[in-house]
């Protein structure tokens, strides 16, 4: 019998009707990674049932080959215990279609095999040069129509474009086919748990929208730091950095949800308006603030869990006299009512001491300090919601030291959701897959959104372009490079410890 009393209500509700979902790169290692196991997720539980997985990618695979490859995705730990019978039903709804991206014939036959299913989503889940060819033959066999009482949808998987240029030309070319309610652009951060719980936090709670403003808050620090390298990924990165790879996409993402406006209504529009006018409200950085608002970093040869590292000059695809950045730390103001004033402090960046995602609203100080501490024993108020690798919200207050002084110290309120609500909260995909199964589009971003982040991050690339200076080294292992401790030069704030 379950005795925890906040897994009441977890049940899903939402069931598809029945649909056909193409994967387009499927031999790829996201369908092995989080597609195929998040689609089987939803089987297990009965969401699912009706439905035709059809991977379609370039590899002379057949049927039965990519069902055995679907048998090995699904040989993990995550599903060891799940009988075989199980397995080999979700197996039986895996088919193929060899073709290159920009042959008629593939196509054609893909239109053949989806016959039957009014639901019908196409995943891109390619390298984004192959879009062009895979949206314009979709849009030739009529993919974008479907029948009476169906539906069709695509989602994009980023990078969506390498600037606001490249961004409104797919936004451009998606609009001659599908119209924008049947566009998904899916960003995973949206998926997991804690991204979604802020708005519940802020917005379900009546004791912290009151403080949600300048008035009361000092600054946001959002921290994104991965341990490891870019490893096999080097072509992809360079043609990236950490700038394009994550600040556009995830990390604007969760700064609109901790800072926009409440919205009239949670309908998928309503929320996206919200975000829309924080992007627009960000202060623009020129080209010659550049330097004083934003800092590069590359890591060099060090340790990362005791185990050796290649500088990223090193690693399999990469220049040896690349400028392109694996750290990137910016400060941001939002110009509007509530935020005017309030620094807000990005960083993100592979090859740091340890895996970390968070965001902490620091509140300011009382005004008249009455307790007779060091400043520095007196701790800021701060409310960390924490994304990896733990989910989960952090307060922290001033608390009395037991004894006969009025000693202080910063003590911390701790909510984790593994221990509140058990395993049950499904993977990004998982959700974001549901989602668009059943048509909502309110964890998907939209077009206005992602032009509005990309004319911002644009700029910023422009700066950078006309002063070519090269990145600041930091060891691989360490917390990032020296030089982003100038972003908060003059005051008393500090980056918090990874």
């Amino acid at each position: 019998m379950n005795s925890n009393p906040l897994l009441d209500g977890l049940a899903q509700t939402r069931e598809p009707g029945a649909f056909a979902l193409v994967i387009f790169g499927a031999t790829g290692d996201l369908t092995k990674r989080k597609l195929i196991p998040g689609l089987f997720s939803l089987f297990l539980k009965g969401i699912i049932s009706q439905f035709k997985i059809i991977g379609f990618a370039r590899r002379p695979w057949t049927h039965e080959s990519f069902q055995e490859e679907g048998r090995k995705m699904l040989n993990t730990s995550h599903f060891r215990q799940v009988p075989q019978g199980q397995k080999e039903a979700f197996i039986q709804k895996l088919a193929y279609i060899s073709s290159t991206f920009d042959g008629e014939e593939g196509y054609k036959q893909l239109e053949a095999a989806c016959e039957g299913y009014n639901g019908r989503i196409y995943y891109l889940s390619t390298p984004p040069d192959e879009y062009p060819a895979i949206i314009d033959n979709l849009g030739k066999v009529g993919a974008a129509h479907f029948p009476q009482g169906g539906y069709s949808r695509i989602i994009v998987e980023k990078p969506f474009g390498r600037d606001l240029a490249t961004a409104k030309a797919l936004n451009a070319q998606l609009s001659v086919y599908f119209s924008e309610d049947q566009i998904y652009r899916i960003d995973h951060y949206l998926g997991k748990e804690t991204v979604q719980n802020v708005m519940v936090l802020r917005f379900g709670n009546g004791i912290f929208e009151p403080l949600w403003n300048s008035q009361h808050i000092d600054h946001i620090q959002i921290t994104v730091a991965e341990s490891l390298g870019v490893g096999s990924r080097g072509n992809y990165y360079e043609k990236s950095g950490a700038l394009r790879d994550m600040v556009q996409n995830h990390i604007f993402q969760f700064l609109c949800l901790l800072t926009m406006e409440p919205p009239s209504d949670l309908s998928p529009d309503s929320i996206r308006n919200e975000k829309v006018k924080v992007l627009k409200s960000l202060r623009p950085i020129t080209h010659k603030e550049v330097k004083e608002y934003t800092v590069r970093g590359q890591y060099t040869k060090g340790y990362v869990d005791n185990k050796e590292m290649p500088g990223y000059k090193e690693e399999v695809g990469v220049s040896p006299d690349s400028h392109t950045e694996t750290f990137v730390a910016l400060k941001v103001f939002i110009d509007n009512w509530r935020w005017a004033g309030v620094p807000i402090f990005i960083r993100s960046a592979k090859g740091l001491t340890r895996k970390l995602s968070e965001a902490a609203i620091v509140f300011k100080d009382p005004p008249h300090q009455v307790f007779k501490t060091r400043p520095d024993e007196l701790g800021h108020n701060s409310l960390v919601i924490h994304i990896q690798p733990e989910e989960g919200i952090t307060f922290t207050v001033n608390a009395k030291i037991p004894g006969y002084t009025t000693q202080v110290r910063p003590v911390n309120m701790d909510f984790a959701y593994g221990n509140a609500f058990g395993e049950h909260t499904p993977e990004a995909y998982e959700r974001l897959l549901l989602d668009c199964m059943v048509g909502d589009s309110t964890l998907y971003t939209r077009k206005d959104e992602i032009e509005a982040s990309w004319t911002y991050i644009t700029r910023i690339l422009q700066g950078w372009q006309a002063d070519p200076e090269p990145p600041l080294t930091y060891t691989a292992g360490s917390s990032g490079p020296e030089g982003a401790k100038k972003l908060m030069a003059g005051t008393s704030r500090k980056w918090r410890k990874l």
